[in-house]
């Protein structure tokens, strides 16, 4: 029983053995766009109620204009829903959907990641809990935007590298100095 449910995929790229820990995507609020023109869509479908008022041309229009706003938003949709960010206990992979045919996959091992930071800037990523999270590794700068509560995302990513023994632990002595400088500031 515990065989099958080691050998169970959760994901397309998963090799033998490798253990999912953090699965993450970013905020809905990236489909934004795809949204507001699927709202343009259904009003233009009433235009031709305006035209000519009756209720055959109301609800044809609204039909109309539903599925076209549909067919405009499902690209978005798609993107945000196929995007994902996965930590296995090896690597980790940062997948990206642009539309229907655009598929990018980046492959990172955990020893390279040497830093995990985040940052909420303004007031609608604060209001709507959404931010940014920048990862520093040996290649390169990774960086992640619109991710959907960031803190606690870089708060398991962090603990995640330092169960796997990537980064290392804060020394009790430098948790009494941060807490030391902490209490000289208030």
């Amino acid at each position: 029983m515990a065989k099958d449910v080691q050998n169970k995929k959760e994901f397309d790229d998963q090799m033998e053995g490798e253990e999912t820990l953090l699965v993450f995507r970013k905020h809905p609020i990236v489909m934004r766009k795809g949204f507001i023109l699927s709202l343009f869509a259904l009003v233009l479908g009433v235009i031709p109620s305006l035209i000519r008022p009756e209720y055959s041309y109301l609800y044809g229009g609204l039909a109309v204009g539903a599925l076209l706003g549909l067919i405009i938003f499902i690209p978005s949709w798609i993107s945000w829903y196929f995007s994902a960010y996965i930590v296995t206990d090896q690597r980790l992979l940062q997948i990206k959907q642009k539309g229907f045919w655009t598929r990018s996959v980046v492959d990172m091992n955990l020893n390279q990641i040497q830093m995990v930071n985040y940052e909420v800037a303004g007031m609608q990523e604060t209001m709507l809990g959404f931010g940014t999270i920048m990862m520093q590794t040996f290649v390169g700068d990774l960086v992640v935007h619109d991710v959907h509560h960031p803190e606690e995302i870089q708060k398991k990513i962090l603990g995640i590298l330092r169960e796997r023994g990537v980064l290392a632990s804060p020394s009790p002595q430098t948790i009494a100095n941060r807490n030391k400088g902490e209490d000289e500031e208030a």
